[in-house]
């Protein structure tokens, strides 16, 4: 039997997953929620098991290393851009993750970021908060009847297309894999490039993995080829647009408005962008649910029997 330890402190708020987990591997160490364990704090926690189940806890050569008697990393997170395996595979470590275990949640969150932006629901919110009633000039818009792009059809991608089904959107859908015959169920999606979805969305939705063909991928080169007006979500990953240069667009109104839920910088506090009128961000919330948090903990427990070797250069590490 492995001896099994948890640093991610969300077992706690979960005791039926503590309780499974246990009773499959009894004298598991558990972490009390709080701050992230890394480095030297995450090698003492760690010390004399062969174990680890995990969230964000990066695992760098030095935590390796230091760590002789590890042989399973199983992750619980819903990314995975936090592991290198090619560290992994040095010092002969297996992992687990699963992919799309958080697409509900997530593309959940996207759609309503979708209707809360072009209705201008954080506009007015504001305006009531300020004591007022009647409003700013101008309106906000249906989403009905306008083109919504979706870059990344993977898991949450496709539960989004789903999940637009009712509104009477025409769907942009770009990813670098031909979904074609998931596409042909829909009478409203079509398969475009990304100058094309750039070109023509009203709404444009980021879902994303971070890795080095999509990190500073939205740079404001690829913002100006964005259509005049338009909308844009990003329930993905940080990393993946030039913050800056989406201020300076959302300054101009080139960019009519945004949601976030990621960031360059986590915590995101003091980001200039959170100050903007057309910007709307919440800390990084989109697999904060409590169907999302059962799942990557039982998908964490289900991977201590079956890691497996990371293969760098394969998805998702790709």
């Amino acid at each position: 039997m492995p001896k099994v330890a948890v640093p991610l402190g969300y077992f706690k708020f979960f005791p039926d997953m503590t309780a499974e987990l246990e009773a499959a591997y009894p004298g598991a160490k558990f972490n009390e929620p709080g701050p992230l364990l890394q480095g030297d704090d995450l090698i003492d926690f760690l010390k004399g098991y062969e174990v680890a189940v995990i969230g964000l806890n990066r695992f760098t050569d030095e935590v390796c290393k230091a760590l002789p008697e590890l042989k399973i990393v199983s992750l619980c997170s819903a990314g995975v851009d936090h592991i290198d395996p090619a560290i992994l595979n040095k010092y002969g470590i297996k992992m687990w993750w699963a992919p799309g275990i958080n697409k509900i949640s997530v593309s959940e969150l996207a759609v309503c970021y979708m209707v809360f932006i072009i209705r201008r629901v954080h506009f007015f919110a504001n305006v009531l908060k300020a004591g007022k009633w009647t409003g700013p000039t101008g309106f906000g818009a249906d989403l009905r009847g306008h083109t919504v792009g979706i870059h990344g059809v993977g898991h949450i991608g496709k539960e989004v297309v789903k999940l637009l089904q009712p509104y009477g959107v025409h769907i942009l859908a770009c990813d670098r894999e031909d979904f074609s015959d998931f596409y042909d169920q829909f009478d409203n999606v079509e398969k475009v490039d990304a100058d094309e979805l750039w070109a023509r969305s009203d709404v444009l939705t980021i879902h994303l993995s971070r890795n080095s063909s999509t990190i500073d991928m939205y740079t404001g080169a690829v913002l100006d080829k964005m259509k005049p007006g338009a909308i844009l979500i990003n329930a993905a990953r940080g990393n993946l647009v030039d913050e800056d240069a989406l201020a300076e667009r959302l300054k101009s109104g080139h960019i009519a408005g945004a949601a976030f839920d990621v960031f360059a910088v986590e915590p995101a506090n003091g980001n200039k962008l959170i100050d903007l009128p057309n910007f709307f961000a919440s800390p990084h919330i989109g697999a904060t649910t409590t169907e999302s948090w059962q799942a990557m903990l039982r998908s964490g427990i289900h991977g201590i029997e079956h890691a497996y070797d990371p293969v760098p250069g394969d998805y998702p590490f790709d």
